[in-house]
């Protein structure tokens, strides 16, 4: 049997261990956030939202200090679901999606030194094997599917009976990954509008702060010089406006054109209603020429539009 002590339940917000410490607080949710206790968790929340912003998901993330003080796990603690309902009352997809993948990176982070009766009970905890070396194909595939390196595909793995062999090193991206899936399937949360206006100050803040990191990433190529139907296009993009199949092809290519990744050029659709990765992605892919065909599309001009 494994005994959690606050750090760490600090380090994996995520158990229902740790969401029960929470609720063992007491208060509402609209008391907890007017609370002392409350705006520090809800300051945590915005500064784990902006990291997730700023993340790249390329390399392990610098690991957050995490002290076993009452107080200071408490807050780490609570920052967890506050900081999910903070990307849940921004309506955005792509704070959402960036959160769960910061927040599976920093789990990775920590389980590279964790004990391995502690790496056994976060596995247990998230319907993983504790021990093995094999993973249902109905629990590989979702977890695989966001892996991009050619060894993670189906056809390169051994599978016997349903089951795909993974190499023990392995396991930690598996429940990473793993984890990014669960934690992604719980969002948008239906969070009351009595809440949402609460902490609106702070869902502006991250907003802007977003739009600027945007912003930033085109002063390189000086958004300024960019053809006017793209500017307009841009402006819409970025403020939650309504785009036509053509604006979206039209800026899609043209981003992809001046050398934009694909990856920043999905992003970017994240503000725009009804947004939809899996249809963006394909879209974004089939117009730049990767989406299983070598033609690369030329942005229109502002006169053909």
């Amino acid at each position: 049997m494994v005994t959690l002590d606050r750090k760490d339940l600090a380090k994996y917000p995520f158990l229902k261990e740790s969401q029960s410490y929470i609720g063992s607080i007491g208060d509402s949710l609209n008391q907890f956030l007017d609370s002392p206790g409350g705006r520090l968790a809800l300051r945590e929340a915005l500064s784990t939202v902006e990291h997730a912003l700023s993340f790249s998901g390329k390399e392990i993330p610098p690991i957050p200090d995490i002290y076993n003080e009452p107080e200071a796990a408490t807050t780490i603690i609570a920052s967890y679901p506050v900081s999910r309902i903070v990307v849940s009352c921004a309506q955005d997809r792509i704070f959402l999606d960036r959160l769960v993948r910061y927040q599976a990176w920093v789990v990775f982070a920590f389980l590279q030194d964790e004990s391995p009766e502690i790496k056994r009970f976060i596995k247990s905890s998230i319907g993983l094997p504790e021990t093995g070396n094999e993973l249902s194909l109905v629990d590989y595939i979702p977890v695989a599917s966001r892996l991009a390196e050619e060894r993670w595909r189906l056809i390169n793995r051994v599978v016997v009976r349903g089951l795909v062999q993974v190499a023990p090193h392995e396991f930690d991206e598996i429940v990473r990954e793993r984890l990014r899936y669960i934690m992604a399937r719980g969002l948008p949360l239906k969070v009351p509008s009595s809440i949402c206006e609460q902490i609106r100050p702070a869902v502006d803040r991250i907003r802007a702060d977003w739009q600027k990191m945007v912003l930033e990433e085109f002063g390189q190529v000086e958004e300024s010089a960019f053809p006017p139907c793209m500017q307009a296009i841009l402006g819409a993009v970025t403020g939650h406006g309504h785009l036509t199949h053509m604006a979206r092809f039209a800026i899609s290519s043209f981003l992809h054109n001046i050398g934009m990744e694909n990856t920043r050029i999905i992003e970017l659709y994240g503000s725009v209603p009804n947004f939809d990765l899996r249809k963006t992605m394909y879209q974004v892919e089939h117009i730049t020429g990767r989406g299983g065909t070598s033609t690369e599309y030329t942005s229109p001009l502002c006169s053909t539009m």
